[in-house]
């Protein structure tokens, strides 16, 4: 299974180690703020089995995300097929750092990454993103990736409650319109 690289981040399988810092990260409100309520330590163990279960059937998931210099965890970065139900299908691209990684431009690195291994390993011709409409931070990272919305495609999670959790917005990127250029900082 393939580890992926970048000038700051390493973008690798998961490990009994990440299992604390990423259950920290789960319940933390701030990180789950745009997705549900906050995870208690069996359902985030459970999440990474899941996680390594699609590794081992596909080839490709959520990676773990690290620094390269120090080996800190900082979260995941990933493709995934999008969830049955919702009004569109395809390979999805996601991120989740702890709220200490924010900021640093780490989210949309690792996600140049996952592009690139989509797009050229995979041989995708489309990448999608999804996030809530009111989660601002996710959408400028996936404007900064080169991604496009159109209003048209807005939908309303299935799975989500009545609330702010259900208004949901669709980026897109292409293989034929991704420049495969290196990720700047931020």
């Amino acid at each position: 299974m393939p580890e992926l690289r970048t000038e700051r981040l390493l973008l690798r399988r998961w490990r009994e180690s990440d299992l604390e810092p990423w259950a920290a990260m789960n319940a933390d409100p701030a990180v789950r703020e745009h997705l549900g309520p906050v995870l208690t330590r069996e359902q985030s163990n459970a999440s990474v089995a899941r996680f390594e279960a699609a590794f081992e059937a596909r080839g490709f998931g959520w990676w773990a995300v690290e620094t390269a210099a120090t080996g800190e965890f900082l979260g995941f970065t990933g493709l995934d097929p999008v969830d049955d139900g919702l009004p569109f299908a395809g390979v999805e691209i996601g991120w989740r750092l702890a709220r200490t990684a924010w900021g640093h431009g780490y989210a949309t690195e690792a996600a140049r990454a996952a592009l690139a291994f989509g797009f050229e390993t995979l041989g995708l011709a489309e990448i999608l993103a999804v996030t809530t409409a009111a989660n601002h931070r996710s959408q400028a990272v996936m404007r900064r990736l080169g991604m496009a919305t159109d209003p048209a495609d807005d939908f309303d999670d299935p799975d989500a409650p009545p609330g702010p959790l259900r208004r949901g917005v669709l980026y897109r990127i292409s293989r034929a319109s991704w420049t495969g250029s290196p990720a700047p900082g931020r």
